[in-house]
């Protein structure tokens, strides 16, 4: 058990590594992903079939598994240190070969989960169980096993990539391997040692030997003179005793389409769950331990009777089928009570420990008990039941190794069946609804063909499933949906549940101040607000404006609310404008929002759902401008589009004198946060300078040449209409304005940023950062703004470098407002809006705050 702890820690660890490494590689989209994934766990189906074949064979089980966990380690670490370094060439192959690119991607990381897969089968093998101990044993080590991946799963976000980054993770976890490995060996060397003494003993025996002698043998080996081997050890009742062959296919064929529901679980509950959480990766760290734990739970308690349970084939379907009806329940029951609940426990914990991570953490734990550890929980009391029905004591690797593949092979099934086809069809609700159902079913065929059937097991099962049905009639199929607005206010526009996730647009604000807001997997991520307006369209427009060649080219990776992407629109030169957005949902919902200029119809718009880094390394088109607006950093899967590892790939697909223009939002992240993200851009663009574009919003920008600030240019290019138009709605009226909202430049930059770490690929730290400080952002803003200077303006007179800085102090002033609310000085606001009214009556933006 020790050792299998600490194997399925190490697994548990590659697993986190692989598929953050994966997306680097072959993308972000869902299907990228569940190919990576499959490719995983057909690894783990094929090392359970083959090696626990190979450990019924081996007289040194232990031995074998030594191997299997140094075989892990070299292949895991090596494919760790690869798959970052292969983005390039998996998007050439993948143009001049096709599928043959995948596959060969799928091999890398699916070679060392063979040998992970092998290990439980194998260390099974070695304890060599009797057939009355087979259940309790598969599902005690089934539980170690699951339990130190509990502990992978958590060490991974909360310790170790923080702290080692992603090649030093993967060396942590070879230590485990390592570790393992030499226990094993000693332990082998052990038993040969005391099998040899036990040899010699017997080779000169003394005058008398007693009963308890006899007894007192170690196990293993005769009292009659010789060893015995294992297979000399097996009940002899086991032909008697153990199903028939019929039977145990019929469970291993049952329990293949467990795993499947069970994973089709999986991907119900990352949706559904989602609006209860983060999209933070420790949220989905807490969620995926809590699933796990339910597991190792349900193992551990039911193993230890699991052996004496007169029933093994009812038990088998009431676990299968309460697991699904129970599933469903929890959907059809949430309600405001949850949120209500999170936030008393977020309370409890903050005041207890002081730590707002801790105390996020709990809220969702909370939730994830709500809705996934009580069907987990049954579903891994099913697995010794499956055990004792499906293997024999006889070929017992062969048959373990088969009953985890069969489990992980249906898994597959279920991971890309319910992502792919299910969800997109039926909605989560729907597809929830069919997975219990079908659980229900399972539990029916277990009962009505399982020999030996008992009365309760017979009648209950069939209540069940009829129960089952039921539920999922009765439940409303936009449950979540309903659930998301009433939680988050407002009217439902759209709502999509999508293979990426479910996404929403939901209409808010007061009767003055009507808005919409997307929401992607229950967190909100923009909108059409006033606010959203002004920096989004700066984001497009201030470079265009500021380029030193006249742009052709524009990519804008993140469609958003579709306003960045939109703005490109009202610049007449432009000859190719490129959006790439990943979320084909997100791209429905583009419509229901304003200021984006119909861009989703638009004809001079190229829509391409690619995620942004898969879009630059697949085409080798140039661009004068590339801006981004992904989520925030935070937000788990997004950093490696705020790294300068993607930084270097964005400015090799740039046009001599091109620039990046890079959302750094401050409300998101922590100040020392913000400066690692400031550190990753300056590393990379050797000219750079930071722009506020509203209050909560930054912008960095950056080229590989010097940038120019012509005044005569830009007010030629501000001049066009539909330009001058497009940033008159947001309260930028002039080209004093515009460039009101410089801040600082490179050396400002470095300064600000000084000794922060980087975020790099393999440092993706930004991901694991602690919890926002409630009081950070106006500690950030004030920083930033005190490292403000005067732009440097070339062909400036002193009328238009006047009003550039009396622009400026309108804006700064506006931002001092804002402040003083913060710290809650509401005279202090008053009097300094009253200010930024003078200056700027008819300014549409600081009117919206001032709610006139």
């Amino acid at each position: 058990m020790l050792l299998l702890f600490a194997s399925g820690a190490a697994s548990l660890i590659y697993q986190v590594l692989w598929i953050k490494q994966l997306t680097l590689v072959v993308g972000v989209e869902v299907q990228a992903i569940t190919t990576g994934v499959s490719a995983i766990f057909a690894g783990l189906a094929l090392g359970g079939w083959l090696l626990g074949r190979v450990a019924d064979r081996s007289s040194r089980p232990l031995r074998l598994y030594a191997g299997l966990e140094a075989a892990t380690m070299l292949l895991a670490i090596a494919s760790t240190f690869v798959l970052p370094r292969a983005a390039g060439t998996f998007a050439l192959w993948q143009d001049q070969a096709g599928l043959a690119a995948w596959a060969l991607s799928c091999v890398v990381v699916g070679l060392q989960a063979v040998f992970i897969g092998g290990t439980l089968p194998v260390m099974l093998r070695a304890l060599g169980p009797t057939v009355r101990d087979i259940g309790r044993s598969g599902g005690l080590l089934y539980a170690a096993n699951t339990a130190g991946a509990i502990a992978g799963t958590l060490a991974a976000s909360f310790v170790l990539i923080p702290l080692l980054g992603v090649q030093g993770s993967a060396f942590a976890a070879g230590v485990l391997n390592a570790g393992a490995a030499l226990t094993a060996m000693l332990v082998e060397r052990g038993r040969s040692a005391q099998a040899r003494l036990s040899q010699t003993v017997e080779a000169h025996p003394a005058p008398t030997t007693s009963t308890s002698d006899a007894l007192c043998a170690p196990s293993g080996v005769s009292t009659h003179g010789e060893a015995s081997h294992p297979a000399d050890l097996i009940d002899t009742t086991a032909s008697a005793t153990h199903a028939s062959i019929g039977s145990a296919r019929l469970a291993l064929a049952l329990y293949a389409i467990a795993g499947g529901i069970a994973l089709g679980y999986g991907v119900v509950w990352s949706q559904a769950i989602a609006q209860f959480v983060s999209t933070r990766s420790v949220a989905f760290s807490v969620v995926l331990a809590t699933y796990l734990c339910g597991l190792m739970a349900g193992s551990a308690l039911v193993s230890r009777r699991v052996d004496r349970v007169r029933d093994p084939w009812g038990a088998f379907g009431l676990l299968i089928a309460s697991a699904g009806l129970v599933a469903l329940l929890e959907i059809a029951c949430l309600g405001d009570w949850l949120f209500q609940w999170q936030g008393q426990l977020r309370g409890a914990v903050l005041a207890a420990t002081g730590s707002l991570l801790s105390a996020m953490c709990a809220s969702f734990a909370l939730a994830a008990l709500c809705m996934v550890f009580v069907p987990t929980l049954l579903l891994g009391a099913a697995l010794p039941f499956a055990l004792r029905l499906g293997v024999d004591s006889r070929h017992i690797g062969r048959d373990a190794g088969i009953v985890v593949a069969a489990n992980t092979a249906g898994g597959i099934a279920g991971t890309v069946l319910t992502g792919f086809m299910l969800v997109p069809a039926l909605g989560v609700v729907n597809t929830l609804a069919v997975l219990a159902v079908l659980a229900g079913v399972v539990g029916l065929v277990a009962a009505l063909r399982g020999p030996g059937m008992r009365r309760f097991a017979c009648l209950g099962v069939p209540v069940l499933t009829v129960v089952t049905l039921g539920a999922a009639i009765l439940t409303p199929a936009d449950r979540l949906a309903t659930l998301l607005v009433a939680a988050r206010g407002g009217n439902l526009v759209f709502y999509e549940e999508s293979q990426g996730g479910a996404v929403a647009v939901v209409e808010q604000g007061t009767r003055n101040t009507r808005f919409r807001r997307l929401y992607i997997q229950g967190v909100s991520n923009s909108g059409d607000a006033m606010t959203s307006l002004r920096y989004m369209r700066l984001q497009a427009l201030l470079p265009l404006i500021i380029l030193r060649d006249t742009p052709h080219s524009a990519l804008v990776i993140g469609a958003g609310t579709g306003i960045t992407g939109g703005a490109l629109l009202s610049w007449p030169g432009l000859e190719h404008r490129v959006v790439a957005e990943w979320m084909s949902a997100v791209v429905c919902a583009v419509p229901r929002f304003k200021g984006n200029y119909g861009m989703s119809t638009d004809s001079r718009i190229e829509m391409r759902l690619r995620d942004g880094r898969r879009e630059l390394l697949r085409s080798a088109q140039h661009y004068d401008l590339i801006t981004l607006e992904p989520p925030p950093p935070s937000a788990a899967g997004v950093v490696n589009l705020y790294s300068s590892d993607f930084y270097r790939l964005a400015a090799s697909r740039l046009e001599a004198g091109g620039m990046v223009a890079q959302w750094l939002p401050l409300s998101t992240q922590n100040e020392e946060d913000t400066r690692s993200l400031i550190r990753s851009f300056v590393e990379v663009f050797p000219y750079a300078s930071l722009w506020t574009t509203e209050l909560h919003e930054t912008m960095l920008v950056g080229s590989m040449r010097p940038i120019e600030f012509d005044v005569q240019r830009i007010r030629a290019r501000f001049a066009q209409p539909s330009v001058a138009a497009a940033l008159e709605e947001v309260g930028i009226a002039s080209p004093a304005a515009l460039l009101a909202g410089w801040i600082t430049d490179r050396a400002g930059l470095e300064y600000y940023a000084a000794d922060a770490p980087p975020v790099t690929d393999d440092r993706p730290r930004i991901e694991y950062a602690t919890w926002v400080r409630g009081n950070e952002f106006p500690g950030v803003l004030s920083h930033l703004l005190a490292l403000r200077t005067e732009p440097p303006l070339s062909g400036a007179d002193d009328a238009f470098r006047a009003e550039v800085a009396a622009q400026g102090t309108t804006l700064q002033r506006f931002y001092q407002a804002s402040l003083d609310a913060y710290r809650g000085d509401r005279e202090a606001w008053r009097e300094n809006m009253e200010s930024v009214m003078r200056d700027d009556p008819g300014n549409p933006y600081y009117r919206w705050f001032d709610g006139r």
